[in-house]
């Protein structure tokens, strides 16, 4: 049995150095629903709100996307934290993630489904419902992958996989608007009610399997952190701080950029709705190519150093997208094509160092406190991409931007800021994390001291359990010194 005063469950029926393939596939596919979610946010929900039919402008739905946001900021170190700190008979990750399964499914379908005269509140009420089922899903979720295994390498793995899956689901997500065109009406609001439909339908599978078939990791000892102490531990975090500086950079630089893709792709280059689906369906399924190639490379010479080159190319073609002009529809596709190589690599590595960070606070606070971590991470991730989605929105409409889709609605002018705008801005934002990447200290060597430090420690409380249980019923009854 698991020590109840060490905060412990029920121990895990696989082996975590030599992790198998059944488990890693097995827990990582719920980031299949996971990215079908994402999608549709980031590419199709702000036309469908910002269209004739309902009528928000730009600069509103940024908003709302920021304030949404802003719960994040409560809700992510409170999952995180209980999620940590309070096991239950079923461990300490499970509980939530099926608690926000249907919390998910409720503000899916709420918002992608709206009914006629929906506007800003409903916008506002229904995203922040899917927000706070992300949470109780994410956040445990990715402490949980943390936890498979204490190898660098490995981590590595197990985040590619998981990323490989959430690949996958973008290529599925993608591809509704490619059916829908065929067997149904090319339109945005049908491309949504399908997407709701589809990920009601495959979320509270894929959580049921993983809840059902998955262990988790077995807690030899934690110290329970208190949230000041593990906030003030996490600052003097030096990796920690450089990964969530850099995620906030990259994150916010794409978010940016991607809040304009589809129009730059409709207004701009001139792709009708069915065509721009085709080419995100290509996009992602690229990047599922480039996986294993950025695996590969990050095993030779370090994740941060092959996230570095990752984003070299990523800046690059957003400074040479500028070099288009209207209706240059085959050098967007070769750049768009580019920067899909190097996605997989933006998806999974910073996930990957975030794992490593971990082994710095364990060593310190002597806690198992990945949940913490990731929903400092995940906090930070949300927040950047509502304010570059948000403060993207809200200059395309300073800029005078239309988003409505009306032939002739923007001049020349008005289409060549917004092209400005989705190529040197966020190039600009990425300059920074470029240095702040290569520079990141974790390096495997590394990596490999903190967790021979760790093991070491856990080896000797396992010890010292074995020897407090064979002193017999008598000796446990009296009192400690």
């Amino acid at each position: 049995m698991a020590n109840a005063g060490s905060g412990g469950h029920a121990e895990a029926t696989y082996d975590q150095i030599n992790l198998k393939r059944s488990i890693l596939l097995l827990y990582s596919s719920v980031g299949l629903p996971l990215a079908i979610i994402g999608y549709p946010i980031a590419i199709w929900i702000p036309p469908r709100y910002a269209d004739a039919e309902l009528g928000l402008t730009l600069p509103i739905i940024g908003t709302i996307l920021i304030v949404a946001r802003l719960s994040d900021i409560v809700t992510d170190p409170l999952v995180g934290n209980l999620s940590d700190n309070r096991p239950s008979r079923w461990g300490r990750r499970k509980p939530w993630i099926a608690a926000g399964v249907p919390v998910m499914c409720l503000g899916i379908y709420m918002l992608f489904v709206p009914p006629e005269g929906a506007g800003i509140v409903w916008l506002l009420v229904w995203i922040s419902v899917m927000y706070l089922g992300g949470t109780l899903i994410g956040v445990p979720y990715g402490a949980w992958g943390a936890e498979l295994s204490p190898v660098y390498h490995q981590r590595s793995r197990v985040t590619a996989v998981r990323e490989l899956f959430l690949l996958v689901g973008l290529i599925l997500a993608a591809m509704i608007p490619v059916f829908v065109n065929e067997l149904w009406e090319p339109g945005v609001d049908n491309y949504l009610t399908v997407m709701a439909w589809t990920i009601i339908a495959i979320l509270p599978l894929s959580a049921f399997v993983l809840l059902r078939f998955v262990p988790e990791a077995p807690v030899v000892h934690h110290t329970k952190v208190s949230f000041r102490e593990g906030a003030r531990a996490m600052w003097a975090n030096k990796p920690m701080r450089l990964v969530l500086i850099i995620l906030f950079a990259v994150t916010t630089a794409e978010a940016f950029r991607n809040a304009l893709t589809y129009f730059f792709m409709r207004d701009y280059i001139g792709f009708d709705v069915a065509n721009a689906s085709r080419l995100y369906a290509s996009y992602f399924f690229v990047a599922v190519l480039s996986v294993p190639g950025w695996l590969w490379l990050g095993r030779r010479i370090g994740k941060h150093r092959a996230f570095t080159i990752a984003i070299v190319g990523v800046t690059a073609v957003s400074f040479l997208t500028f070099a288009l002009k209207p209706g240059d529809t085959v050098p967007y596709v070769m750049l768009f094509m580019t920067k899909a190589l190097c996605y997989g690599a933006v998806q999974f590595l910073p996930l990957a160092m975030l794992a490593d960070v971990v082994d710095v606070d364990s060593i310190r606070t002597k806690g198992e406190r990945a949940g913490s971590f990731f929903a400092l991470s995940g906090m930070t991730s949300k927040l950047s991409i509502a304010i570059g989605t948000g403060v993207s929105y809200n200059i395309a409409g300073l800029l005078g931007y239309d988003a409505s889709g009306v032939a002739g609605a923007n001049s020349t002018e008005e289409l060549r800021a917004m092209a400005f705008q989705y190529s040197i801005m966020p190039g600009i934002a990425y300059l920074p994390a470029i240095w702040l990447t290569w520079v990141y200290p974790l390096t495997p060597e590394r990596q490999a001291r903190l967790r021979g430090l760790i093991d070491r420690r856990r080896a000797r409380m396992q010890a010292k359990l074995a020897d407090t249980g064979t002193a017999g019923g008598t000796e446990a009854s009296q009192p400690g010194p």
